[in-house]
C-alpha cells in the first residue's frame, strides 16, 4: 500500500507517524499531520520524514478533493503541490542523511509523488476535465508558499499556439495495445491545437512538464521560494541537469496519438477518400511530429477504402523502441485511394519531392536523403513507384505512337511524361511493401471495377482528361482494358491492366533495398494462398532483399510479426548506413 495505490500512506510513512504519536491526527486530519510533520522536520533534518510530508500530503490532497463540503476553504491543489515539492526535496534537497539510492523502496515511490503531485496541482480546483493551467505567480503550500515562474523555452514560448493543455494521466487508453511509457521525473501533458480545416482534426502534441524545486527545506520556511516550471518536448526523449545529475523526464508517447484518434472524423478519411476524392482532402504528406533535421522519415502510405490512422498501432508501438525514436521520424501521406493509380503515383512523388526540396534546398542534410518508405497494398505500387525507371514501358502500354511524335504542347508532355515515366528518387533508399498487389488484386474484377465506376466521384482534373485518354490510347493494349472508360484506383489494380503488369516485371533499381511482407490467411504453403484480397502470386517479387511472410487477412498493419518484420528492416537500414 501507498498513497498514490491505495489512497493510505505506505509501511514506511506509518512508521514515521508512529514515531511522534501522529497515527490518530492523520487518520482524522491529514493535513494537520502534514504542518506537524513539517515542523518536525525542519527541526532533525531528517530526510526520512520528507517522504513521509509527500505521501500524507498527498493523503491530505485526496481528502480534501473527495470534500463535498463548498465552504472548505482549503485547496486540494496545495497540497498535491506540497507533495511534489516534498519529494524533490527527499530526491535532491540538502540534508543530514545522503540521497536515497536506486534501490530505496521509497525512491519509486517519490518520483510517482512528484509526477503525480504536480500534475494534479496545475488542474482547475474542482476541474474533472483534465485541463492544466500554466501561469506564473504566488502559489500556497501546506506550510509556507513559493513563487510559479513559467521558464523561457521553446516549447513554452510556442504555448500560446495551443488551444488548450490536458494532463495525459486523467485518461485512460484503449484501442492501442501499448501504452508507451518511459520512467523519470515530470508530468506528461497533451497540447492540443486549434482545428485544423483542412484535415478537419484538432491535431495534438506529448509535452512533459518538470518543476523545479528548492534545494533545502529551510528555503521553504523562510519565505516565498522561487520555483521554474518548465516544458520539454517528449518526442525528444530529453534529460534535465539537476545540479551534477542528469534526469531523464518521465514521457507518455501514447495517449496524446490516442486523442488524436478519438476524434470522429479521422475514422472517417479512408472510406471518403475512395469514395469521393474529389470533395475531400487533397493529397498531402503530413508530419506526425515537428520536422527534426537530424532524423531519417519513414513515410506510411495507406491502401485503398484507407488513411493514415491504419498505421497508428504500428507507429505506435516503434515509437516505444527508443533507438528507433532517436534515429527516425514518421510521416505519412494520404491521397484520395479511388483515383486514378498513374495520379496517385503522380501526386506522391510531387509531395516528396517538394517536401526535400522545401527543408534541405541545398542537398546536404543527409538525414533526409536515408528516406524509407513503407506501403500497404495500392500504397505498396505508390512506393515501388519511387524506386524504378520505367523508361517508355508504361507508355508503349497507353499508346501505339512514339511520346516525341506527339502534337501536343510542352505542358501537357510535362503531365504526361510526369504520369507515365518514373525514374527512382534519389533520396530513397529503402522500399518495404507489405501485402502488395504487384500484379493485381482479384477483388478489383468485373464487379467491383463497376461499382466504382458507379460511385467513385473523380475529380475534375481526371473526368477533363477523358478525350485526351480516348484519342491518346486509340488501338493500343490500355484502350481495350479500359473500353473508353475513365480509370479508378480498382481499374489500376485490377489483375488484367496491362499498365500495372508492365510495371510489375520492372526491378527496384539496384541501390535502393526492397523488401516484401506478404500476407497469407491460412495454412497454405507458398507460392499456393493469398489473404483475401491479393493473392500470393501476385505479392511476390523476385528483386526484393527479404521477403516474410506473415499469418494474416490483408489488413495485416496491427499484427505482431508484420510490426516486428518492420523493426528488423528498420534497424538493418541504420546499421547499413554509410559510415560518416
Amino acid at each position: 500500500a501507498n498513497a498514490l495505490r491505495a489512497g493510505q500512506p505506505s509501511a514506511e510513512t506509518v512508521s514515521i507517524l508512529h514515531r511522534y504519536d501522529l497515527d490518530a491526527v492523520a487518520a482524522r486530519n491529514p493535513d494537520e499531520a502534514v504542518r506537524r510533520l513539517h515542523e518536525k522536520a525542519v527541526a532533525t533534518g531528517g530526510r526520512d520524514l520528507l517522504f513521509a510530508l509527500a505521501e500524507m500530503s498527498y493523503v491530505a490532497g485526496d481528502h480534501i478533493r473527495r470534500s463535498l463540503k463548498p465552504w472548505d476553504p482549503r485547496d486540494a491543489r496545495d497540497y498535491y503541490l506540497g507533495s511534489a515539492l516534498y519529494a524533490w526535496l527527499f530526491l535532491f534537497g540538502e540534508g543530514n542523511e545522503p540521497p536515497p539510492g536506486a534501490f530505496d523502496r521509497r525512491f519509486r515511490g517519490a518520483c510517482d509523488l512528484y509526477n503525480y503531485g504536480l500534475g494534479l496541482a496545475l488542474t482547475g480546483r474542482r476541474s474533472t476535465n483534465a485541463a492544466v493551467h500554466l501561469q506564473s505567480g504566488d502559489r500556497r503550500l501546506p506550510v509556507g508558499g513559493i513563487h510559479l515562474r513559467l521558464a523561457d523555452g521553446e516549447v513554452m514560448s510556442g504555448l500560446g499556439d495551443y488551444e488548450e493543455v490536458l494532463l495525459a494521466d486523467q485518461f485512460r487508453v484503449r484501442g492501442l495495445s501499448v501504452r508507451n511509457r518511459e520512467p523519470g521525473l515530470g508530468s506528461p501533458l497533451i497540447c492540443v491545437s486549434p482545428l485544423n480545416s483542412d484535415l478537419g482534426i484538432r491535431p495534438s502534441a506529448p509535452v512533459t512538464m518538470f518543476l523545479r524545486g528548492p534545494a533545502s527545506l529551510g528555503e521553504l520556511t523562510e519565505g516565498v521560494h522561487e520555483c521554474s516550471l518548465e516544458l520539454h518536448s517528449s518526442l525528444d526523449g530529453a534529460t534535465v541537469a539537476v545540479g551534477d545529475r542528469q534526469v531523464p523526464l518521465e514521457i507518455d508517447l501514447t495517449t496524446y496519438r490516442a486523442y488524436t484518434l478519438n476524434q470522429a472524423t479521422i475514422w472517417k478519411l479512408g472510406p471518403l477518400q475512395f469514395m469521393a476524392p474529389a470533395e475531400r482532402l487533397r493529397s498531402q504528406l503530413l508530419l506526425n511530429q515537428p520536422f527534426d533535421p537530424q532524423k531519417i522519415p519513414v513515410v506510411f502510405v495507406h491502401g485503398t477504402f484507407s488513411s493514415p490512422v491504419t498505421w497508428a498501432e504500428m507507429a505506435n508501438t516503434l515509437a516505444d523502441d527508443p533507438r528507433l525514436r532517436g534515429r527516425y521520424q514518421i510521416w505519412s501521406f494520404i491521397y484520395g485511394s479511388g483515383n486514378p493509380l498513374v495520379q496517385s503515383i503522380s501526386e506522391f512523388r510531387a509531395a516528396l519531392k517538394a517536401a526535400v526540396q522545401q527543408r534541405d534546398p541545398e542537398g546536404t542534410n543527409t538525414a533526409l536523403r536515408q528516406m524509407v518508405i513503407v506501403g500497404h497494398s495500392q500504397g505498396g505500387l505508390l512506393t515501388k513507384a519511387t524506386s524504378i525507371e520505367t523508361g517508355d514501358r508504361v507508355w508503349r502500354v497507353m499508346s501505339t505512337n512514339r511520346f516525341d511524335d506527339l502534337q501536343i504542347s510542352d505542358e501537357k508532355r510535362a503531365q504526361f511524361r510526369e504520369l507515365l515515366f518514373y525514374e527512382p528518387l534519389p533520396f530513397v533508399k529503402r522500399v518495404v511493401f507489405i501485402s502488395t498487389p504487384h500484379r493485381g488484386s482479384y477483388l478489383s474484377g468485373g464487379l467491383a471495377r463497376q461499382l466504382a465506376q458507379w460511385f467513385v466521384s473523380l475529380p475534375g482534373t481526371v473526368a477533363s482528361w477523358g478525350s485526351e485518354i480516348t484519342k491518346l490510347t486509340e488501338g493500343s493494349e490500355a484502350r481495350r482494358f479500359l473500353r473508353g472508360r475513365l480509370p479508378t484506383s480498382l481499374d489500376g489494380m485490377s489483375p488484367r491492366n496491362p499498365g500495372l503488369l508492365a510495371v510489375a516485371e520492372i526491378p527496384v533499381v539496384p541501390h535502393i533495398r526492397s523488401h516484401s511482407i506478404i500476407s497469407v490467411d491460412g495454412d497454405d504453403v507458398a507460392p499456393k494462398g493469398g489473404d483475401g484480397v491479393v493473392k500470393y502470386t501476385s505479392a511476390h517479387a523476385e528483386f526484393v532483399d527479404s521477403e516474410f511472410i506473415v499469418r494474416s487477412p490483408h489488413s495485416c498493419l496491427n499484427n505482431p510479426a508484420t510490426i516486428e518484420e518492420v523493426r528488423r528492416i528498420l534497424y538493418e537500414h541504420l546499421d547499413q548506413l554509410p559510415k560518416p
